[in-house]
């Protein structure tokens, strides 16, 4: 039977409002009959706000009745997270012309020419085009530097848990072939041998992808996701799936809560929980994390390290799973900001397995040294902070912006609180079969009432939803014309204080990059969002804070190298 008040009640708490719906018709038929009564209609027209009388209620009995029957040619059984979506989700505003993209250009930073320590573990926290270059001169091989990130994950994970499956056959294999390649003079490029992590709802063959979810404990996909796949192009080596919260739901796993590397106490935040921490704790290069609605900008500012959230569309989504499908994005998590450009090249670009990704270069130009000065913001997240340490955060961003020569302007966005109501409803759907089959009940009672709740709101409010969104996008395009970037340093659902919920409903990039320390010695951080498809002007800002700010690069003390 229905619990209607806790169900409202829900709603009302997770900012859905009152979208229940008709949804509960079909809930309430016997299987079989798809036969509508008055008092279904009746009561679902309460539920949704709609002051029908019995004569219109019953008016729609058997047109109801019709379309219950119809429904049932979805045969929705045989879809699963993975069936895709013949709608794209462009993030480009209707009836606004996008704004030009610079030349197709890619120079990084030339890296110094760096020696190999005596101690190989003193590397664990080197920017990638310092790995680089002890691979590509043959200083170090891909199998020593492998081993020692292999080494660190076993030594570490007890604290952190942020390993849900470590794949030494298969990185201990491309390490071996890398060395090969790399000896024979044919080189990759600066990914080539370096080894790294990807969130555990990203499939790699050979291994479980668990969706950090206890009912998912065996569950293995027969080929690698593309964004695996186009790393091992590149070179790269998996060494690890890390951690995610449940169903990629903060970070609380089936394994327990993964850890911040500089507060154990506290867990590491968001779902991309793992690559966050083994990123910041120096247990691999990089990570490849994904972000729905601030997954990866918020694990990023609490372990302190940057992490790069691409433009809606930049990087293939096949062979992950599905949460929010107009929403998610996936995005490298790296110490230093230039790789997180080095990282987004090698895994964008069109995808005929996700055909809502475009085929747009990458531009980033180190040598260049531009980066953006006319910085947006929102007045309310300055003025309304009553905590200290977000007090004391806010002051320092203003203090680095101002010596970086940038400029501030206040903006008016539009409120982004759609963003979590689209995402909850997609995630129903895309958990549709695991929910009706019962499976839901071995999660958390909190992840399981988000997908069965969804399941009542009605396509009329999910398609209104998405034209509010693109109203939306167009008032954003419109706050941003003036600047380069806008800057928010909370993550919080209030659009008074944070530009995350919106910026994450329209598709835009968005950086975080740390910004010294809390009373509690947890990272700060601050976050930019920038133009569509210029991710390069995010990291070049990124990367000119960290040269800046002695808080732009910084290691959590617990895991540093010693001897």
């Amino acid at each position: 039977m229905l619990d209607r008040r806790a169900l409202l009640a829900f709603f009302a708490t997770t900012g859905l409002g009152h979208t229940l719906l008709p949804g509960v018709l079909w809930a309430q038929m016997q299987p079989g009959t798809k036969k509508v009564t008055l008092e279904m209609v009746r009561e679902s027209a309460r539920l949704a706000g709609l002051a029908w009388t019995d004569e219109e209620c019953l008016d729609l009995v058997d047109s109801l009745s019709s379309l219950a029957r119809g429904a049932e040619g979805i045969d929705k059984p045989t879809l699963t997270n993975a069936s895709p979506l013949p709608m794209h989700f462009d993030p480009n505003p209707p009836g606004v012309a996008p704004r030009p993209l610079p030349p197709a250009t890619f120079r990084v930073e030339p890296a110094p020419r760096v020696r190999r320590p005596q101690n190989l573990a003193a590397v664990a926290f080197w920017p990638v085009t310092h790995l680089a270059h002890l691979l590509q001169s043959r200083q170090v091989t891909s199998v020593e530097l492998t081993t020692m990130y292999l080494a660190r994950l076993k030594r570490y994970n007890g604290q952190l848990n942020c390993v849900a499956q470590v794949t030494e056959e298969r990185a201990l294999a491309e390490a071996a072939a890398a060395d090969q390649e790399i000896a024979s003079g044919k080189y990759r490029g600066v990914l080539h041998g370096v080894p790294y992590g990807v969130k555990d709802i990203i499939a790699a063959k050979g291994y479980p992808t668990r969706w950090g979810a206890p009912p998912l404990e065996r569950q293995a996909f027969d080929e690698d996701a593309t964004v695996v796949d186009r790393l091992r192009q590149a070179g790269a080596v998996l060494v690890a799936k890390l951690t995610t919260g449940e169903m990629a739901f903060g970070d609380q796993w089936a394994g327990g809560r993964t850890n911040n590397p500089w507060n154990l106490s506290e867990g590491s935040s968001g779902s991309s929980a793992g690559p966050g921490a083994a990123t910041a704790a120096g247990l691999v290069g990089f990570s490849i994390g994904t972000d729905t609605g601030g997954s990866i900008l918020s694990p990023a500012v609490r372990c302190g390290i940057v992490g790069l959230r691409p433009t809606f569309g930049r990087v293939s989504r096949s062979g992950v799973m599905a949460a929010g499908t107009t929403l998610d994005k996936i995005g490298p998590m790296c110490r230093h900001a230039q790789d997180c450009a080095i990282v987004l090249r090698a895994i964008a670009g069109a995808d005929h397995r996700d055909l809502a990704v475009r085929e747009t270069p990458v531009v980033w130009d180190a040598t260049r040294g531009h980066y953006p000065k006319r910085i947006g913001y929102v007045p309310g997240m300055l003025e309304a902070e009553t905590d200290a340490d977000q007090r004391a955060n806010n002051s320092r961003a203003l203090t680095v912006l101002k010596q970086l020569g940038c400029t501030m302007h206040p903006l008016t966005f539009p409120s982004g609180d759609l963003s979590y109501f689209i995402e909850y409803v997609e995630r129903a759907a895309a958990f549709d079969s695991f929910t009706v089959s019962g499976q839901h009940k071995g999660l958390r009672p909190r992840t399981s009432r988000y997908l069965r709740a969804c399941q009542l709101v009605t396509a009329v409010d999910y398609l209104q939803a998405n034209r509010r969104r693109a109203a939306i996008m167009q008032d954003v395009a419109r706050a941003m014309s003036d600047v380069d970037a806008v800057m928010f340093t909370t993550l919080t659902l209030d659009s008074r204080t944070s530009l995350n919920p919106v910026m994450s409903l329209t598709g835009h990039p968005s950086i975080a990059v740390p910004n010294g320390l809390k009373s509690n010695g947890s990272p700060a951080g601050v976050m930019f969002s920038g133009h569509l498809y210029r991710e390069g002007d995010l990291v070049a800002l990124a990367k000119a804070w960290q040269d800046q700010s002695a808080g732009g690069v910084q290691h959590p003390p617990l895991f540093a190298v010693t001897g």
